[in-house]
């Protein structure tokens, strides 16, 4: 994988029972410079997907503008919700096709439409499907630790809050370019998206 793809972040996504957990870090680096402490790393796409980045912001942010619109046209032309799985899948198609003069980045895409989804994107287009849990960034190595260890099967809402903010708070200890003033978590579930607050962050810290 390219370099530039591994560093500067950690965001995590997890399947819990009824739903869908992204957090990240708030660091955004250059180079060994850690330009911002308050970056946003988690983008909701509909009122029941959302996706984390890892990598270049411009080419991110392009990227999250095509969903977005993608979308809308997506339930006017059908008129149906796009699913977590169809959204994937264009992200994938705009990837492989610019493959040769890729966007530099790595998505991690999350959503309930009958049941919680989450799937892992490489800057080529690779998708993959995760029944579980899903890493990307410079602390990859660290989150992975920390859920390997303590993910279990049909975990509730509340315990994969828990273990989000445990996973980027494990990585943003020891990776040098994870950090920031605090962590990012949304909740995604068939009601909508919540982003937690800093006092729900707290609680869930504890």
């Amino acid at each position: 994988m390219n370099e530039e793809i591994k560093t500067g972040t950690t965001t995590v996504g997890l399947i819990a029972k009824d739903s869908v957990v992204l957090a990240a870090d708030m660091r955004a680096s250059m180079g060994h410079l850690a330009s911002d402490e308050e970056a946003k790393k988690i983008y909701n796409i509909t009122d029941n997907i959302a996706m984390t980045n890892a990598g270049s912001v411009g080419d991110s942010l392009a990227l999250i503008r095509y969903l977005r619109s993608h979308a809308k046209l997506y339930e006017v032309e059908r008129e149906t919700k796009i699913t977590v799985k169809a959204t994937a899948v264009f992200l994938s198609n705009i990837l492989n096709s610019n493959r040769f003069y890729p966007f530099l980045v790595q998505f991690i895409v999350g959503g309930v439409n009958n049941k919680p989804e989450l799937y892992e994107l490489d800057l080529s287009g690779g998708v993959l499907d995760r029944k579980k849990y899903a890493v990307s960034g410079s602390g990859t190595e660290l989150a992975l630790s920390v859920l390997d260890q303590q993910y279990k099967e049909g975990i509730t809402k509340e315990e994969a809050i828990k273990l989000a903010i445990a996973a980027v708070n494990a990585a943003k200890k020891r990776d040098i370019y994870s950090g920031g003033v605090s962590v990012t978590v949304m909740v995604i579930t068939k009601q909508g998206i919540h982003e937690l607050n800093e006092e729900e962050i707290k609680s869930y810290s504890n």
